[in-house]
């Protein structure tokens, strides 16, 4: 049940960009302002997207509460695969040949990876020293890195600031990973007598205002190759670190587990680079 929900999460996520982008140019004239505000609060569309969000969280929530943090982060990614069809399907563009060849080695190497690492174990409760760890050094690193990308070209802005976001994105999914146990156990009331709940709503939003920020200072293509390749590496880091999971002691299935991964970022660069640059209809400006 893990890899449907999280795969659930990742078709949720997917739902959630293409919904709301084709609310957001299909308003009249291009409105702007509160004009725009407006026009999307009444749109269908763009609420549905909002509702497919919720959804990518509860999904993640249910994948990340008996699974392993390095089996559903990784999976997450299927999200760019879930968005090329739609946008075939729903939006009618053209896809290149070269992204679904893209989009299949996605899949493959990325089941590779899985099946070869054989990811198991965890601590459902870490220990007060692993999280001090985890959290001073994941938040100094963005924090840095966001510092040094407010100056410098387009394409270096961009690359730093969608590393920053995707380092925080990775804490926020071991927030919600332990939030999840602290509602098992001690109940809804009992949950906000307990820290994750509210180190997830600080993480979340400082996390969404980053991304915010990553989309407006440089090209997409540079920085989505950054977002979605960077949260699955810390997401594993975290896992062994934070939750003491671990893979398989074979030499050469982590051999064929860690050439998959490569394989997989390279296909992922590939996909994002060769998707269309917008959500317009093929044929439209």
């Amino acid at each position: 049940m893990t890899i449907f929900f999280a795969l659930m999460a990742a078709l949720c996520n997917a739902l959630n960009v293409v919904t709301q982008h084709r609310a957001s140019i299909a308003s009249p004239e291009r409105a702007r302002g509160w004009g725009l505000v407006l026009y999307l609060f009444k749109n269908p569309l763009w609420l549905f997207g909002w509702v497919a969000l919720i959804g990518a969280f509860v999904f993640q929530a249910l994948a990340l509460h008996d699974g392993q943090l390095s089996v559903v982060q990784p999976l997450l990614v299927t999200e760019l695969v879930f968005a090329l069809v739609l946008r075939y399907l729903w939006v009618h563009q053209a896809i290149r040949a070269v992204t679904w060849v893209a989009a299949a080695i996605t899949c493959v190497s990325l089941a590779l990876f899985v099946r070869a690492s054989e990811p198991q174990g965890g601590n459902a409760f870490p220990s007060t020293h692993a999280w001090i760890g985890a959290m001073t050094a994941t938040i100094g690193a963005t924090v840095l890195l966001a510092v040094l990308g407010m100056r410098g070209s387009p394409g270096r802005r961009a690359a730093l600031t969608a590393t920053a976001t995707a380092i925080l994105w990775a804490l926020v999914a071991t927030f919600i990973k332990t939030m999840t146990q602290t509602l098992s156990e001690f109940g809804i009331g009992g949950m906000f007598l307990h820290w994750p709940v509210y180190a997830l709503a600080i993480a979340g939003a400082s996390a969404a205002i980053l991304n915010q920020v990553t989309l407006h200072v440089g090209p997409l293509s540079v920085s989505q190759p950054f977002l979605v390749i960077v949260d699955p590496i810390v997401s594993i880091a975290l896992s062994i670190w934070v939750f003491e999971e671990y893979f398989t002691p074979s030499t050469s299935r982590l051999t064929a587990a860690a050439t998959s991964f490569i394989v997989m970022c390279a296909a992922v660069t590939v996909l994002t680079r060769t998707a269309p640059a917008t959500m317009e209809p093929s044929g439209q400006s």
